[in-house]
C-alpha cells in the first residue's frame, strides 16, 4: 500500500465531479467565496458525458440563480409529444445544458486550486480522503458525491438509453423538443425516442427504453436511431454519443441502504443519496436543492452535514413515494409493449399537472387525477403490481457507464 502524502487541507472537500458535486462546489463559492473546497473528479471533465434537461418550471428562484452562470439552451416554445393515439404541443419552457458547458462554467467559477479532475479515490474517512497514488485531503467536511451504489435494497426496473449528437446536411427545420414520441415500434419495452434541436444544423436523437433488464445493446440501439433519422429525414453526421443505464426504483428500504453504504462522518448526496426523481431519472432540480441546502449550512462539522444530508435523502424518498408506485404499475402491471398508454393517458392531463409531476411536487389533488378516471392498464394488474415485489437490482454487466 502506497504511504499517504501531505496534499490539499480544505474545509469542504467533494468528491465526486458530477452534476451533484460540481453543483454543491458552485453553491458554495457563491455563499462564502473564502471557504476553502476541494472537488476531486475522477474524469478529465467535471459532469462526464451527459445532458440534463429539465422545465424552467421545476427550479425556484434561488435555483435558477445558481444556474446562471452555465451556457444552457431554452426553448420557450414548448415542447410536442406523440403517442400512437394522439400528439400533443405543450407551453412549459423546456432547458438542457451540455457536460461540456457545465464543465466550462465550473472552471470559469471556481478556483484553479478547487479543482482536481483526473484524481481517483483510494479511500474516505470523516477527516478526508486519500487519492490513488497516496495523496492526502485533510478537509473538516467531506460529501461523496460519485454516483449511485446499486444495492439490492431496491427493487425495480432500468431505464436504457443511448443518444446522438447529430449534425444535419442541411437546416432540419426542428422548432421545439420532442420529448416523447413513442409512435415506434416497443421492443418489449416502453420505448420512445427524445429530440432536442441544438441549433439550425444540429440536433440530439435519444432512443429510451424502460425494460426489465439492464442489457444495453449498443448495435441495435445505433441501427434504430439510423432508420428513425432516415424515417424524419434528418442526415448528416454525428459528433457524439451518449449511453445509460439507469436504475427506475420502485420500492425498498431506504434506511438499509443508508446503513449498508453509510461511511461515519461522511455526507452523501446526489445518486449515492439515492436522491432523485424514480420514475423520470431527471436529477438537475433534486442537485440544485440539495446544492442550497449544503451551501444555506456550510459552517456545519462533518457529522452534522452527513447527518442534514441523510435526513433530506429520507424526505425526499417520502415526497416521492407516489412516483415509485407508478413505476411499480408500469412495470409489473402493464404487457411491455403496453406500457406506452400509461404515459398516453397522462399527456392528457392538464399542463400544471404534468409540470408539477416532473419536479416531484405532485398535490394531492393531481395524485387523484391520475389514478381516476379510465385506467390505462387492467385494475386487477394494477393490484397485483402494487401487492407484489419486483426483484431486487443487480449491477449491470459492462453497461455501468452512466457517470
Amino acid at each position: 500500500m502506497t504511504p499517504a502524502t501531505s496534499g490539499a487541507r480544505a474545509d469542504i472537500a467533494i468528491l465526486g465531479g458530477g452534476l451533484a458535486g460540481g453543483l454543491i462546489a458552485l453553491a458554495l463559492r457563491r455563499a462564502d467565496p473564502s471557504l476553502a473546497v476541494v472537488l476531486v473528479e475522477a474524469g478529465e471533465m467535471l459532469g462526464g458525458n451527459h445532458r440534463w434537461s429539465w422545465f424552467e418550471s421545476d427550479l425556484t428562484r434561488d435555483g435558477a440563480a445558481l444556474l446562471a452562470p452555465f451556457r444552457k439552451i431554452h426553448w420557450p416554445a414548448g415542447y410536442d409529444v406523440h403517442f400512437p393515439e394522439h400528439s400533443r404541443r405543450l407551453d412549459s419552457t423546456y432547458v438542457s445544458l451540455a457536460s461540456a458547458d457545465f464543465d466550462a462554467a465550473l472552471r470559469r467559477e471556481l478556483s484553479q486550486s478547487t479543482i482536481h479532475t483526473g484524481r481517483n479515490v483510494a479511500s474516505v474517512d470523516a477527516r478526508g480522503a486519500t487519492l490513488e497514488g497516496g495523496e492526502r485531503i485533510e478537509a473538516r467536511c467531506v460529501i461523496d458525491a460519485r454516483g449511485f451504489i446499486l444495492s439490492d435494497a431496491f427493487e425495480g426496473g432500468w431505464q436504457v438509453f443511448m443518444g446522438r449528437h447529430l449534425r444535419t446536411d442541411a437546416p432540419h427545420d426542428v422548432d421545439r423538443p420532442i420529448v416523447m414520441d413513442a409512435k415506434l415500434a416497443q421492443h418489449d419495452a416502453f420505448r420512445f425516442v427524445y429530440t432536442l434541436p441544438l441549433a439550425a444544423d444540429e440536433l440530439f436523437v435519444e432512443d429510451t427504453y424502460y425494460q426489465d433488464s439492464p442489457v444495453l445493446d449498443r448495435a441495435a440501439l445505433s441501427s434504430r436511431i439510423e432508420r428513425y433519422c432516415d424515417a424524419m429525414g434528418w442526415h448528416g453526421e454525428p459528433i457524439a454519443f451518449e449511453t445509460g443505464v439507469l436504475p427506475v426504483i420502485t420500492g425498498g428500504d431506504l434506511a438499509r441502504y443508508q446503513r449498508e453504504v453509510r461511511v461515519p462522518g461522511v455526507a452523501m448526496a446526489g445518486a449515492r443519496a439515492m436522491i432523485g426523481h424514480p420514475l423520470t431519472s431527471y436529477t438537475l432540480p433534486f442537485a440544485v436543492e440539495t446544492a442550497l441546502l449544503v451551501a444555506e449550512n456550510s459552517q456545519l462539522p462533518g457529522e452534522q452535514m452527513a447527518a442534514l444530508l441523510e435526513a433530506h435523502a429520507r424526505r425526499v424518498w417520502q415526497r416521492t413515494g407516489f412516483y415509485r408506485m407508478l413505476g411499480s404499475m408500469l412495470f409489473g402491471a402493464a404487457k411491455p409493449e403496453e406500457r406506452y398508454r400509461i404515459f398516453s393517458r397522462f399527456y392528457r392531463l392538464s399542463p400544471g399537472l404534468i409540470e408539477r409531476f416532473y419536479a416531484a411536487r405532485s398535490t394531492t389533488r393531481d395524485k387523484l387525477r391520475v389514478l381516476t378516471g379510465k385506467p390505462p392498464v387492467p385494475i386487477p394488474h394494477a393490484l397485483r403490481a402494487l401487492a407484489s415485489h419486483r426483484p431486487p437490482l443487480a449491477p449491470p454487466e459492462g453497461t455501468a457507464d452512466n457517470g
